[in-house]
């Protein structure tokens, strides 16, 4: 019998490990060359591995929610008979980007800045060989570790593991973050990026007091017991894996990261749905369904040339605000999976029709799992929307690490004052969420503001359109 063991193929874009997902195949199947075989989730998107050739599934590696580096066994294949053997061995086949990834922007490496502090010299796990100062060279720990890891400013590689096969694991990066001595972190940063508390020291100035853990922080951790064999019914436990752990933990940054607040505000949009109207024709002979999503996008696009840093994202490796030159905008769309965000890039150099038509595309390629990673990543600022389950008004949580995000709500028919008289208009809430440690009071209102000004008057939007 000759085996072959299919590695995990290296994805890209920086990607060291993905989550295994659901598994496709079961051992024992014979599958075919190209036929799914495993769904895997990394931090960019969920991408199907296909098998790389014909054969029986002798082994897979790995539980459902399990996490697996880059390069590791994944599959082993009984190819008897095959005359490819080493062919498929030194070239797997290209994993096919077909399903969506998640909700959550992130900067990280592709902003410079990421430096590293280097621990004190340790020796080597698992009989790895590591340079001086690393337990690990190239540690595995997954993806919401390494995130961890980051916001403490930690180098992996000097983190000692204790979990399972030499991982490191979310205590190991806490206990690490919580021994390191500031003198010591001062010694390692860069003399060309002096730490706060340097700069600090320098100038004279008091140490601001150690971080003390709220009540909250030191409670352990809650476990819900479960049903005695005396209750009628059972609970249902679900894992927390895939597009749901993904939107947890992007929620949970947001929320204990940004310091939101949210502007609320009415908009009378009976001038928007008569324009709407007037367009339904021209855009359905264009082939385009018009809605009025793209007018607000195009609101959003005008007020933010007008108030830049509400198009801009926090860089907390480099403690740098940084404004983008682009205008990518995010829709937030709810499918089976949870709520993901579709993006519409450079909509300042779309039509409203360009912008239709990339909406629609995008709600369909969403919906269906087909969207690809470079739609699904890279927005400087999100709309979301319930439609007509919008309610009175909301609270957005920040697209972390965006600056504000609009929320739109349902229209409704209301009295309103027009020219000292009382008629009867289309009104709708905004809500807008801000990122206080950056954006003031004023400037969030003034931003909400200029798209209520936008969105009242439509016509301006053709006026200063570029």
């Amino acid at each position: 019998m000759k085996t072959y063991e299919f590695k995990l193929p290296d994805i890209g874009e920086g990607v060291t490990e993905g989550e295994i997902v659901k598994w496709l195949v079961s051992v024992g199947e014979a599958v075919k060359e190209d036929q799914p075989m495993v769904e895997i989730m990394t931090d960019k998107a969920t991408v199907t591995i296909t098998a790389p050739k014909a054969g029986k599934i002798l082994e897979t590696r790995g539980p459902e929610g399990g996490v697996v580096p880059v390069h590791s066994v994944l599959v082993v294949f009984d190819i008897s008979g095959s005359s490819d053997v080493a062919a498929s061995a030194h070239a797997p086949a290209e994993p096919k980007k077909e399903s969506a990834a998640t909700a959550v922007g992130d900067i990280k490496e592709t902003l410079p800045g990421m430096n590293l502090v280097r621990a004190p010299a340790a020796k080597a796990t698992n009989g790895n060989a590591a340079a001086p100062g690393y337990f690990n060279e190239k540690p595995l720990a997954t993806p919401a570790t390494r995130k961890l890891a980051r916001e403490l400013g930690l180098d992996l590689r000097t983190v000692s593991p204790t979990g399972p096969n030499g991982r490191v694991v979310r205590d190991d990066v806490e206990a690490a973050g919580n021994t390191e001595a500031p003198e010591a972190a001062i010694e390692a940063a860069p003399a060309s990026r002096p730490t706060p508390d340097l700069q600090r020291r320098e100038l004279g100035l008091p140490l601001p007091p150690p971080a003390v853990p709220t009540a909250a922080a030191a409670r352990p951790p809650v476990k819900i017991a479960a049903n005695s064999s005396a209750d009628q019914a059972q609970d249902e436990r679900i894992p927390l894996r895939g597009m749901r752990k993904r939107i947890f933990e992007g929620m949970s940054r947001s929320v204990h990261t940004a310091a939101h607040f949210t502007f609320v505000e009415e908009c009378d949009v009976t001038a928007l749905k008569a324009l709407r109207a007037r367009l339904k024709g021209p855009a359905e002979q264009a082939q385009v369904k018009l809605t009025f999503l793209p007018f607000f996008v195009k609101a959003v696009v005008a007020a933010l040339k007008k108030h830049p840093t509400l198009n801009a994202a926090f860089d907390e490796s480099t403690q740098e605000i940084v404004v983008r030159k682009s205008y990518h905008i995010g829709i937030a769309s709810s499918t089976d999976a949870g709520l993901i965000v579709p993006v519409v890039r450079d909509a300042d150099r779309k039509s409203i029709l360009d912008i239709a038509r990339d909406i629609a595309r995008l709600a369909d390629e969403t919906k269906s799992g087909k969207a690809k990673a470079q739609d699904l990543s890279g927005s400087t600022f999100t709309i979301t929307s319930l439609g007509q389950q919008g309610g009175l008004f909301a609270t957005p949580i920040l697209n972390f690490p965006e600056v504000g995000i609009l929320g739109i709500h349902q229209m409704k028919q209301k009295p309103v004052v027009r020219d000292g008289q009382i008629v009867v208009g289309d009104v709708m809430l905004l809500s807008l969420s801000f990122d206080h440690r950056i954006i003031d009071g004023h400037i969030g209102a003034a931003f909400a503001y200029e798209i209520i000004g936008y969105l009242e008057n439509p016509d301006r939007l053709f006026l200063e359109m570029a």
